[in-house]
């Protein structure tokens, strides 16, 4: 009773800080000039951090073994798991813009986990026998570090894109006012009036800007990479984890079961993006769409399989 009054404790106070420290990103993006929030924002995200640790670590005893047995529990650490893909960087005093990432993707999942999921999945359970197995830990925290790490990596690609995007349609936009100018002014007018802005063009203040947007399509491109090649490494040992473990359950390493082929197909792409990656002329533009493909492929190989109800992993399943 203690623990369940305190799991249900932490819980609610890891969301309301989570959701504080998203209320301070939104005022440091529409006021810049209010000192301190930021620092604020961060020691936001080092309570909720710990209050998810401390609601980890109270199931843990409650239960008796490490909490990834159900839906529910694996959502709650996949949250943890963002702040410790945050928390590394920091380690080393390296600026990154993975706060603004993490925030957003913590309170979707543990919002999720406490009003999307049934209340019987809240509570502790025994674990089934196959789930009674040293591996369940390495495993499984193995894969949830993965897919934490991939999605951020993915989500930095998207960002990245979208920024490219908006970049062009800037470029289509001017190109199409030119073509309109000419239809309804003619040439030499338009030479005039590009004469009469021959200041404005000569200023610094859009070389400044590009120059803005280059460093930071860099920034999230190098920080992109960095975090899906960490997410990458995760992703391998858990799967072979998870192979060993299968031998010892079932007998084969691999069975191709919905989660292991899932698995194996986001393995495939963010290989195929470090591949990429490394390539000159596909850096960029070309590997974030790869990235971005695999942001769906995570949610699949995660979700997707377990809205089915499927295979050999079907304990993870809403059912």
């Amino acid at each position: 009773m203690i623990f369940a009054t305190l799991e249900h404790i932490l819980t609610h106070i890891s969301f309301s800080i989570i959701s504080i420290v998203i209320t301070i990103h939104l005022m440091t993006l529409l006021v810049h000039k209010i000192v301190g929030l930021r620092n604020w924002s961060e020691k936001g995200m080092i309570a909720t951090f710990f209050s998810i640790t401390g609601l980890l670590v109270s199931r843990w005893i409650s239960s008796g073994h490490f909490p990834l047995s159900n839906l529910y529990e694996s959502l709650i650490f996949l949250s943890c798991s963002f702040f410790i893909i945050h928390i590394i960087p920091k380690l080393r005093n390296l600026k990154n813009d993975l706060s603004t990432i993490i925030a957003p993707s913590t309170i979707f999942t543990q919002g999720f986990a406490m009003s999307g999921l049934s209340t019987e999945m809240h509570q502790s359970a025994i674990l089934v026998p196959a789930l009674q197995s040293q591996w369940l830990m390495m495993h499984v925290s193995m894969m949830l570090l993965s897919y934490a790490a991939l999605l951020c990596g993915s989500l930095l690609s998207v960002a990245l894109l979208v920024i490219t995007f908006r970049k062009n349609i800037d470029i289509f936009c001017k190109s199409n006012n030119f073509l309109i100018k000419s239809f309804f002014f003619g040439f030499g007018e338009i030479e005039y009036l590009n004469e009469k802005r021959s200041v404005l063009k000569n200023t610094s203040f859009p070389s400044f800007r590009n120059y803005y947007k280059y460093q930071l399509t860099e920034r999230l491109d190098y920080w992109s990479y960095r975090v899906i090649s960490l997410g990458f490494t995760f992703l391998t040992i858990g799967i072979l984890c998870g192979a060993v473990w299968a031998n010892e359950a079932w007998g084969s390493y691999w069975n191709w079961d919905p989660k292991e082929t899932w698995a194996f197909i986001t393995w495939t792409i963010f290989a195929i993006y470090l591949h990429t990656r490394t390539n000159i002329n596909w850096k960029g533009t070309n590997s974030a769409l790869v990235a971005s493909t695999g942001f769906l492929i995570i949610w699949i190989c995660y979700f997707g399989i377990n809205l089915l109800g499927i295979g050999l992993h079907s304990y993870g399943s809403f059912t």
